[in-house]
């Protein structure tokens, strides 16, 4: 089969197209024909940094995946041959990622795909969702009638993040780079938009609120932006960061608020080996299913190429300014 090498930590360049053997599924296993891979921003940062783990080079990137079973191992039933599936599984240096025609996951993880999206659409969705869901959910414990800011409302999690929020009843406010992100934020449930280059994104929060603050903010940029989010806080509001807050943070704000801060690294089961919590993470997906099937929630896909172009997608992502998600196409 075709699949895409990470030979060594650098630029795009060291992505290349090798002929690799197709993976059996062993024991509670199925056997999938990758339709399209999802492209994120954690195969860029493990393409140029390293992946987890030692001596895993060569290896296949990419952690979304969707297609159809193709066989069944040992010990399955809950699919067959033919079922169409989605999933978040591998790419992070042990086992195989999804740039590939062919790939192997765990029969309790690979669960089946929403009837209303393709395979494109499916495969940009897992690692965005799981990672909204948690951050807002598990997390924050986000309620109803509640106000939540969400930082880069155009970007994979920001934009499955707002729907996900105004589907639960809270108010949505967001932040974006320009005009034409500010229409798309509106049109999938933003009630209120910043334009960070028009305004100053902690005051625009306040006024939005009457001063109060969130009661629920999710960060995906770390150090300033962390830290003038605080401000933008209601007393006992939870501030969610997908990255590391970086050093020298001030922590007095936060502690006079009596904030919660909580971190999401929606990867953490897949490193850890943490078998039920990788669990929780497929039954989200299925919840997120119903909603996808309801016409409560949808994803944006900006561009699909070519596997082949697997350097080309690494490079339009690490501009910082994609919109929506790319995919690849095996």
């Amino acid at each position: 089969m075709k699949a895409v090498h990470m030979t060594a930590v650098g630029d795009p360049g060291v992505l290349k197209v090798v002929d690799m053997p197709v993976p059996v599924p062993g024991d509670g296993e199925v056997q999938v024909q990758l339709h399209a891979a999802g492209v994120n921003p954690i195969d860029t940062k493990l393409r140029s940094r390293g992946v987890f783990f030692e001596n895993a080079l060569p290896a296949v990137l990419g952690c979304d995946g969707a297609g159809m079973v193709a066989a069944v191992g040992r010990n399955v039933s809950s699919l067959k041959p033919g079922d169409e599936v989605w999933f978040c599984n591998g790419g992070l240096g042990r086992e195989q990622g999804n740039y590939a025609e062919f790939t192997v996951v765990n029969a309790r993880l690979a669960r089946k795909k929403p009837a209303s999206l393709d395979f494109q659409r499916a495969a940009a969705a897992p690692l965005v969702l799981i990672t909204a869901w948690e951050a807002l959910f598990d997390r924050a414990g986000l309620e109803r009638g509640q106000r939540v800011l969400i930082h880069g409302g155009t970007g994979g999690v920001g934009h499955v993040a707002i729907q996900l929020a105004a589907h639960a009843g809270a108010q949505v406010c967001t932040t974006v780079g320009s005009d034409a992100n500010a229409q798309f934020a509106s049109s999938i449930g933003a009630e209120r938009v910043i334009n960070y280059r028009k305004e100053n994104v902690v005051d625009a929060v306040l006024d939005w609120t009457g001063g109060r603050g969130v009661d629920v903010a999710l960060d995906i940029m770390g150090g300033q932006v962390f830290q003038d989010t605080v401000r933008a806080m209601a007393h006992y509001g939870s501030l969610i960061t997908l990255l590391d807050p970086g050093t020298g943070i001030v922590w007095k704000e936060a502690r006079n608020r009596n904030l919660r801060i909580g971190f999401e690294l929606m990867l953490t089961p897949m490193l850890e080996n943490l078998p039920d919590a990788r669990i929780h993470q497929a039954d989200i997906l299925d919840r997120c299913a119903a909603l996808f099937d309801a016409g409560k929630l949808s994803i944006e896909v900006s561009q699909s190429l070519p596997l082949e172009q697997a350097a080309r997608a690494h490079a339009q992502i690490e501009t910082g300014h994609t919109h929506g998600k790319l995919v690849l196409i095996p």
